[in-house]
């Protein structure tokens, strides 16, 4: 990235955080009600606490980032055996592709609302349950809870205090959508950092709620931005995933074709 680019992302990424400072702050309770104001307050300083704690500009004017690792999973609370090696592409807003095994040759595909599963038998429809599942993290990640929730004048913060979770002192707040829907992040009270997100989630077929969390460890500091090298993820209170990062990259210049998924299907090969 030239020294003109980064200008211009600064620049940018500037006049959008001051764009999200300008989003009026709407609170459960009545304008006179300066309780629920003062906490709606605290609830919109503790989230730019956060963003700028995560690069402030920088981060919110991000157009791509690559992780490569390690997915270990677990069953029941206990670990399988063995780690899968995973590449993990994401352009905002959404543009997902994740690849996998040593050789990168079974590859899922994330594009809007729609699926796709990539080897070398060709492209398939990821299973329904498979895609829902990872699109509802998406619109409830901390990424578009700031830049998509935020912006809503109709979103509603809430600050829950502070308390002690995963060995930190953290501050709690919940957004709450114009449609109900919800998502809650803690961050320290000391880096700002994020520690947790979760919401909840009801099955479509058994009608019980879920709820679905993701603790972020182990900061390192890339290209200026604090990144979480540890990623665990849980469904109701049980661990599921831990993703163990190897290197993370920013603003990657992809191939034209990169998120081309009929030209990736005759890409791969047998191995």
């Amino acid at each position: 990235m030239t020294s003109r680019q980064r200008r211009w992302m600064s620049r940018a990424g500037c006049a959008a955080l001051a764009a999200l400072l300008a989003v009026p702050v709407k609170v459960r309770t009545e304008p006179a009600d300066d309780a629920g104001a003062a906490n709606a307050q605290k609830a919109h300083d503790v989230l730019f606490a956060m963003v700028n704690a995560l690069g402030g500009p920088l981060w919110l004017n991000l157009n791509n980032e690559m992780r490569h690792g390690h997915i270990a999973a677990f069953f029941q609370g206990q670990p399988d055996m063995g780690t899968t090696e995973f590449w993990d592409f994401h352009q905002w807003p959404d543009h997902d592709r994740i690849e996998y095994t040593k050789h990168r040759d079974v590859l899922q595909f994330y594009e809007g609302r729609e699926a796709w599963e990539v080897t070398y038998r060709g492209k398939k429809a990821l299973p329904k349950d498979q895609a829902d599942e990872f699109l509802r993290r998406r619109d409830h990640s901390i990424e578009t809870a700031v830049k998509v929730w935020l912006k809503d004048p109709k979103t509603i913060l809430v600050y829950e205090g502070q308390r002690v979770e995963y060995r930190h002192l953290v501050d709690q707040i919940t957004l709450i959508s114009a449609s109900n829907d919800s998502v809650t992040i803690q961050t320290d009270a000391m880096t700002h950092l994020p520690v947790q997100r979760t919401f909840q989630w009801r099955d479509p077929v058994y009608k019980d709620k879920n709820t679905d969390a993701e603790e972020y460890e182990d900061y390192h500091v890339v290209e200026g931005l604090p990144t979480a090298f540890s990623i665990t993820r849980y469904k109701n209170g049980e661990e599921e995933r831990q993703y163990y990062t190897d290197k993370v990259e920013y603003n990657r210049d992809l191939p034209a074709d990169f998120w081309d998924v009929d030209t990736w299907a005759r890409r791969i090969k047998k191995h």
